[in-house]
């Protein structure tokens, strides 16, 4: 390897940059932005910068002859082109700040005495005389989705191609560019002046420049071990594409498993970001997928005791699977076991699987934003909101697997009820009993994929097994007295219940207007609530004392976390507001909160109440326990378990 120090001016002096198709995407966030930031701007006016290593890869000439819009300035100007193998981040990361300085600077003006088309023609782009060719100096691959990103939206450009498809990383790039904007809007021109000096002339790149002899994906991956660390998705990307390289094949073939991969994570980075508000994480992605793909290899390897065989998929270490032992460069080569040995048609399957699978992974997290049923759209929501690691890949696969609208609509009616029940367990109880609650996911996921369970059986199976659960009295018996000794206030799934209750009282009463919504709803603020504590924790109020007198702590506190005693609020209510007398509450008059009586459902219903007291709290945990058992197919047992599981069974109650 050949190494030198050199500025960012020097650097783009008759050089070409393309970030090559197995690298990453642009991943800095706002702390490296930071850091960045702050070493330009702490940098004293005659010293340097020591920014980091830049290795590069020369282009051959067999690559860069198939670009069109380079060909002409690498061999009329001798450009060089190369590949940016490690340090793209600091690269990109000083190019936009660039660009973001060039669009302060009108056109026409000077900055530090060089004009702005020669400063965007050093490093943003160079055009073939007079014509409308342009050549940019520092980019993507064309086959990376933030080729035309870069493009139109960082550097500002038109474009002939299709709109810029958007990814995590498009993202970053956009979230990069504003950062700089925002601070550069507050300097002075002169102050700019001094910032692009420091940019271009006083940051210093170790610049390592390949050898033929040294394999540039290897290089890469052991490169990229400092930094910003890669991720499982990007790591794996770089070792197919490796691979792709050492198949025994022809070059077409190569050629084609390359560019399959180039789409697939096109396609991966794009759903995984396509939603901004809340991208989804790619190693679940991947993980997940790695369990409906490989599980049935890994659980053929185990005993067939069914608590084995979950241990072996569920402990896994799906990473170290992928990238230690499967797709390794051993695999390849003739040497290898026919158990290990991969070919490249193995490699072409499993990232098909890969593509395919993303694009369902992304509607059943985003059920809105797809073209799913509306029924269909209901019940991914609500399992969505119930939270389900631990059935991801039966629900994507039955998704993948079964297009009959009601085998779909029944089958995620018997997962929500499901997930709703294990709800109710306390931690404690899913440890004591995890097999026969946690492994049926798993290899109901593999034997559906594998084609072995049709998908009215799996649903068949989860339905019976959430029945043998609620009908067992053991487990009536430790959800009972979960509740009885830690109250409802706690649960994990009191949010999700009483929001379901709302919904029936909306329905009963015969109107499609909703007055809560979910998203408002689970919203978390400091010192504002969306459950609210009927009787208040904080019950110093003459109103309260004079009800709930006579009444141990323990009671007291029994009634407060009781399930009658918490409401959904329609609107989150500032916490101070909870410790008002019950009339308050109903009619909203202090601070100008809304009361029970223009709320919710659920709060019109409580408004009915004359007075708030320890038989109101009762009564109405009872109807609310009654609901449970009516919505879920519960039976939780007659009304004196019932009190229990209210905690209120040191009531005296007369029916």
């Amino acid at each position: 390897m050949d190494n030198q120090l050199l500025t960012l001016s020097k650097i783009f002096t008759e050089r070409l940059f393309r970030i090559p198709d197995y690298q990453r995407g642009y991943a800095w966030t706002e702390k490296q932005l930071k850091d960045f930031w702050n070493d330009i701007q702490q940098l004293e006016s005659n010293n340097h910068h020591y920014t980091g290593v830049l290795t590069l890869e020369s282009v051959s000439s067999d690559v860069y002859h198939q670009w069109d819009d380079d060909s002409w300035i690498i061999e009329a100007k001798s450009y060089q082109p190369y590949f940016v193998v490690d340090g793209q981040q600091r690269l990109t990361t000083a190019i936009i700040l660039i660009q973001a300085i060039l669009e302060r600077v009108e056109t026409g003006e000077k900055l530090n005495f060089t004009d702005r088309a020669d400063i965007q023609r050093k490093f943003i782009f160079d055009s073939k005389g007079d014509g409308i060719s342009r050549s940019y100096l520092f980019g993507y691959e064309r086959d990376n989705p933030s080729y035309e990103f870069l493009k139109t939206k960082i550097f500002c450009e038109r474009s002939s191609s299709a709109p810029a498809e958007e990814t995590v990383y498009t993202q970053n790039l956009a979230y990069a560019k504003q950062f700089f904007v925002d601070r550069l809007a507050t300097l002075s021109l002169s102050d700019i002046e001094v910032l692009y000096k420091k940019a271009t002339q006083q940051l210093l790149f170790n610049i390592f420049t390949i050898t033929e002899d040294v394999d540039v994906c290897v290089a890469f991956e052991t490169m990229n071990n400092r930094g910003k660390p890669l991720s499982y998705l990007e790591l794996l990307k770089n070792r197919l594409i490796y691979l792709s390289l050492k198949f025994d094949a022809p070059d077409f073939e190569r050629k084609k498993l390359r560019g399959t991969i180039n789409n697939c994570w096109k396609a991966i980075y794009h759903n995984l970001g396509r939603n901004k508000e809340q991208p989804l994480d790619d190693d679940r992605f991947l993980q997940t997928h790695y369990v409906i793909y490989f599980g049935k290899s890994i659980v053929d390897k185990t005993a067939t005791d069914e608590s084995a065989r979950y241990r072996r998929l569920y402990h896994a270490d799906y990473a170290s699977d992928l990238l230690e032992n499967r797709f390794v460069p051993r695999n390849v080569t003739s040497d290898a076991s026919s158990e290990k040995r991969i070919t490249l048609s193995d490699v072409y399957q499993y990232v098909s699987s890969l593509q395919e699978a993303v694009e369902t992974w992304y509607k059943m997290w985003n059920p809105f934003d797809s073209d799913f049923t509306p029924e269909i759209i209901t019940w991914l929501d609500k399992i969505n909101r119930l939270n389900m690691p631990l059935f991801q890949p039966l629900v994507l696969v039955f998704l993948q697997s079964e297009q009959s609208e009601s085998n779909r609509l029944v089958f995620l009616r018997a997962i929500e009820r499901q997930l709703f029940v294990m709800s109710l367990l306390n931690r404690r109880y899913e440890f004591q009993y995890p097999f026969e609650i946690n492994s049926d996911c798993f290899l109901l996921a593999i034997e559906l994929g594998a084609g072995k369970l049709s998908a009215e059986k799996v649903t068949r199976h989860i339905t019976d097994k959430t029945t043998s659960w609620s009908k067992n009295k053991d487990f009536i018996r430790d959800v009972i007295n979960r509740f009885r000794s830690s109250g409802f206030y706690n649960w994990d799934g009191i949010g999700y219940f009483l929001f379901e209750y709302n919904l029936d009282l909306q329905h009963r009463s015969k109107t499609s207007r909703p007055k809560i919504f979910w998203s408002e709803f689970s919203e978390q603020k400091y010192d504002y609530v969306s459950i609210e504590h009927i009787y208040p924790r904080q019950a110093r109020n003459e109103y309260w004392t004079s009800r709930f007198k006579g009444l141990t702590q323990k009671q007291k506190e029994a009634l407060r976390d009781s399930l009658g005693n918490l409401l959904p609020l329609s609107k989150p209510k500032n916490s101070s507001l909870s410790n008002k007398p019950f009339p308050d509450k109903v009619d909203g008059k202090q601070e100008s909160a809304v009361g029970y009586r223009f709320g919710c459902y659920a709060e019109n219903e409580v408004s009915k109440e004359k007075e708030w007291t320890s038989e109101a709290i009762l009564q109405r945990g009872l109807r609310m326990l009654n609901f449970m058992e009516r919505r879920w197919g519960l039976e939780i047992g007659d009304e004196n378990q019932k009190k229990a599981m209210l905690g209120l069974d040191f009531m005296k109650h007369d029916s």
